[in-house]
């Protein structure tokens, strides 16, 4: 079993993301996060380049790793400079990490335009630096930048500055895909090539800009290579970087490697989600392994073959990366989705039950009016209550009002009244919102409160409008999703309407229902200001 070693350079790397965005303390959550699954380099940043990563580093630098080896990047020195003044390898030495990547140029292309120097002396700078670093008790790896269009112009020069790194003492040689252009079977050439002329241990660095990010990885480590590098969820400059979250688990599953990450590979989905929150960006649901839908299955025939043996429709058992297996509510449902949904409810119902068959027929009509159950499972819970008369009632609705008023230049003024009924008693309550879906919240919830005292623990975090007829302009059906919390657990609820207000009144009605009869919160803070509401 082949030992492969996991760089990560999600904090480096993956932050030149578009829209990607780490804090020094997101960036040591991370990396506690990374070790504990089991990486082996994680690369920190550039000290030197912007005063968060040599914070970092000099906080990092405090840290008990268990196994991981932390990596500061830099370029070799400038030309001109001797690598001992350099102020590019000082900033390396002053992070104090154990390991440092330099990356320096081998093609000829980018070594005449950019740098400006004769090819020769780009070859001394590579040998010196390396040198430098090494004679200081760093681990080197050296990063040949541009390596593969660089082989594809030249192959001898671009094969002269991988030797001139291994006189320099370089621990590895990591041939970069820059330009993220290179396809597999090109690549594999190249990386044979390279494997005939170098003796020394070989590591990737590939750009995601063809796709292939990922697919060349494998297939690297499949030809010999002992370093992927790589950043979770792919982030990265332009396409970004090859995905971890994807090639981590297809060598260590399918193709047998071994890694630390092994034993703690149950942790991958959880860090993946981790690292996403942190870099402000929404995950990705349908990446491989990682993504809510790599294991969520919609069409009936799917479900009822699921239920019989999951192999007949998943690759691998969603528990081994940490994920879980979902069934989707939608008209493409057949009665053992349904089933197994309602089972969750009434662990006795058979498919027999005439009810599972008629609870079918009610979902592929609402579906087909505009309700979309997939991300509204507590609607759903709802109506599984409802058609097997487990539901009980926790308000009537008597009617509400909302006032929507523009003056002059003064801001939009929304105000709703509603009027609701608990166990036989009305009450009639007035609030104030930022507007008239906002306002209607705050109108029930204040009407609610003194019966349900939790309601005030209920926070909305998500508000999704999507029309469905584009066609019918203004007149076009609206379909309402709204994702609620009580802080302990979420859920999603659905409203459909030719009418907005009545899309997300059918939505935040159900949210209300479903949290008031689930939740056990008592906390009386609450998400609408007192101060907006009039009584």
């Amino acid at each position: 079993m082949s030992r492969i070693y996991f760089y990560d350079t999600t904090l480096r790397d993956g932050s030149q993301g578009e829209g990607v965005v780490f804090s020094v303390d997101d960036k040591i959550r991370i990396a506690k996060k990374l070790d504990a699954l089991g990486i082996d380099y994680i690369e920190g940043g550039w000290p030197g380049s912007n005063p968060r990563d040599l914070e970092f580093f000099r906080k990092a630098n405090n840290m008990n790793f268990r196994h991981a080896k932390l990596a500061a990047f830099g370029s070799t020195k400038r030309a001109g400079n001797c690598a001992d003044q350099d102020p590019v390898l000082q900033n390396l030495l002053a992070a104090s990490t154990p390991v440092v990547a330099i990356f320096g140029k081998s093609w000829g292309f980018q070594v005449e335009n950019v740098l400006r120097i004769s090819l020769e002396e780009n070859l001394n700078i590579i040998e010196d630096s390396v040198r430098f670093l090494k004679s200081n008790g760093k681990e080197v790896a050296y990063d040949a930048e541009h390596f593969f269009d660089g082989y594809k112009a030249n192959p001898s020069y671009a094969l002269d500055s991988l030797k001139a790194a291994l006189r320099g003492g370089a621990d590895a040689l990591v041939l970069c895909d820059t330009n993220g252009g290179t396809l597999p079977l090109d690549f594999m050439e190249i990386f044979q090539a390279v494997q005939k002329s170098i003796s020394a241990p070989i590591g990737v660095h590939i750009h995601n800009d063809s796709g292939m990010a990922a697919a060349i990885s494998i297939i690297a480590a499949q030809q010999g290579a002992i370093q992927i590098q790589g950043t979770f969820n792919g982030y990265g400059e332009r396409c970004g970087n090859a995905n971890l979250t994807t090639i981590i688990p297809s060598l260590l599953l399918k193709l047998g490697f071994d890694s630390p990450v092994k034993t703690n590979l149950n942790l991958l989905t959880k860090t993946s989600r981790l690292i996403s929150e942190l870099s402000n960006l929404q995950h990705d649901e349908r990446q491989p392994y990682v993504g809510s839908s790599a294991f969520a299955h919609k069409a009936g025939m799917h479900v009822d073959a699921i239920k019989k043996n999951p192999v007949t429709f998943e690759h691998i058992e969603p528990s081994f990366v940490g994920n879980s297996r979902r069934f989707l509510l939608s008209d493409q449902a057949g009665r053992s989705t349904i089933l197994m949904k309602a089972q969750e409810l009434i662990p006795e119902l058979t498919k027999e039950d005439p009810r599972v068959q008629e609870l079918t027929d009610k979902l592929k009509l609402l579906e087909h009016l505009g309700y979309q159950f997939e991300a509204a499972e507590a609607s759903f819970e709802l109506l599984i209550k409802k058609a097997f008369n487990l539901y009980n009632k926790v308000f009537s609705l008597g009617g509400f009002r909302i006032i929507v008023e523009k003056r002059g230049d003064e801001p939009v003024f929304s105000e709703a009244t509603i009027k609701v009924t608990v166990d036989g008693e009305e009450e009639l309550t007035t609030a104030e919102g930022d507007g008239p879906v906002n306002a209607l919240d705050c109108a029930i919830r204040k009407a609610l409160r003194r019966f349900y005292p939790q309601i005030s623990g209920f926070q909305l975090v998500d508000y999704k409008v999507r029309v469905l007829e584009e066609h019918r302009g203004t007149e076009a059906m609206v379909r309402v999703l709204i994702q609620t919390t009580d802080g302990k657990k979420s859920w999603g609820t659905v409203g459909a309407s030719e009418n907005i207000i009545e899309a997300s009144w059918e939505a935040l009605a159900d949210s209300i229902e479903y949290g008031i009869q689930y939740s056990g919160i008592t906390d009386e803070s609450t998400s609408c200001s007192e101060a907006k509401e009039s009584s």
